[in-house]
């Protein structure tokens, strides 16, 4: 563990809002309960190993965030003289890299980037007057990540064990226009109730996020075994060697099949070669069938299985004109080719989804 007398602690887990549903049933089903939920994250109690577990198998989840210290400070000044107090050289070496992220709600502060300045200063001031040495600092978060949540005279203080947030998983290196992240189209797999039995259909796949994200569920693929860097590892007493057993029995549950197949299509030849190129570095191109053609054209295994599509919803009007006969034609494709499927549409114009023509069972 990071230190031996570092105790169980809150750990918040942020995501998309929508998403805390699902993140709930990942964590919970990693043993670990959901002690309270709001429209972006859900809360839960564990160690620093704990939260290493999180880092490597959560699918929704953007940020752990596992508190270290809970304070008071009606000013800047104050700020500074609190985080201050804090044993930074228990938890950080002076060769280590450090970044500040913040929320910042405090009536005498009135740009949150003062408060990071303000928390930096005193870690950094800390650790050279105990050590000698100031670490350097800066926006990447390659190092150390610490981050302050300050509202009204109350401020917590988390270290980032994630690091950079959770969707970079580091497969999707020419991303096209619009991509979904990683941890979002996760999401949206585990809302059709998928789970790596059956067929999973994705025409307009684009850069290939959805498809990939669905290969990565089907073969128990955990998103960190694709990382190489976090922010825990950067702690003082990081224990490697836990990681590392944690690391070997997350890759001896890897399928190399599962009960299905999946398909991704799409109408540009430049998409299909970013999905391949993505799918490979994610090490699940083995698993999806990919093609260059129009949806409606998308070859269609006898069912059961989800079909989901993630077209344009694009706000100018002469564009919306042009798309309501797509989603007209999206309708089609589902009612004469995909008897057997459960139909999905990601969109974020209601409007246009109406112009399918079929009565949804649900909203997601």
């Amino acid at each position: 563990m990071i230190r031996p007398s570092l105790p169980k602690s809150r750990i918040v887990i942020t995501c998309a809002k929508g998403v805390p549903p699902f993140l709930k049933e990942e964590t919970s089903s990693l043993g670990l309960p959901v002690r309270a939920e709001t429209v972006a994250g859900v809360e839960v109690e564990g160690t620093m190993e704990d939260a290493m577990k999180l880092n490597l198998f959560l699918r929704t989840g953007q940020r752990v965030l596992f508190l270290l210290r809970e304070l008071e400070a009606r000013n800047a000044d104050e700020l500074y003289a609190g985080i201050s107090r804090i044993e930074w050289e228990d938890y950080m070496s002076p060769e280590e890299y450090l970044c500040v992220t913040s929320a910042v709600d405090n009536p005498t502060i009135r740009d949150f980037r003062f408060a990071n300045l303000k928390c930096k200063d005193a870690i950094v001031d800390r650790i050279k007057k105990k050590v000698g040495r100031r670490p350097d600092s800066g926006p990447e978060r390659t190092g150390v990540v610490v981050d302050l949540y300050w509202k009204g005279n109350l401020c917590s203080v988390y270290l980032d064990t994630s690091g950079e947030p959770l969707y970079r998983r580091g497969y999707r290196k020419n991303p096209l226009q619009a991509p979904m992240q990683e941890t979002l189209a996760a999401a949206v797999v585990q809302a059709t109730g998928w789970k790596g039995e059956g067929n999973f259909i994705n025409p307009m796949c684009g850069s290939g996020t959805l498809a990939i994200e669905a290969a990565l569920m089907a073969a128990e693929i955990p998103p960190g075994l694709l990382r190489k860097n976090f922010g825990f590892m950067h702690l003082k007493g990081f224990n490697r060697a836990s990681w590392n057993r944690m690391l070997q029995k997350a890759r001896a549950r890897v399928k190399r099949s599962f009960p299905g197949r999946l398909v991704a299509t799409d109408i540009e030849p430049k998409a299909i070669c970013t999905a391949r190129q993505h799918a490979s570095a994610a090490g699940v191109d083995r698993l999806i069938q990919f093609s260059v053609g129009d949806y409606a054209a998308t070859p269609i295994p006898e069912g059961p299985g989800v079909v989901i599509l993630n077209p344009e919803y694009g706000e100018r009007m002469g564009q919306i004109e042009l798309l309501k006969a797509v989603y007209r034609g999206i309708g089609d494709f589902f009612k004469k080719k995909c008897q057997g499927y459960t139909g999905y549409i990601f969109t974020g114009n209601l409007d246009l989804a109406k112009r399918v023509g079929l009565k949804p069972k649900r909203r997601i």
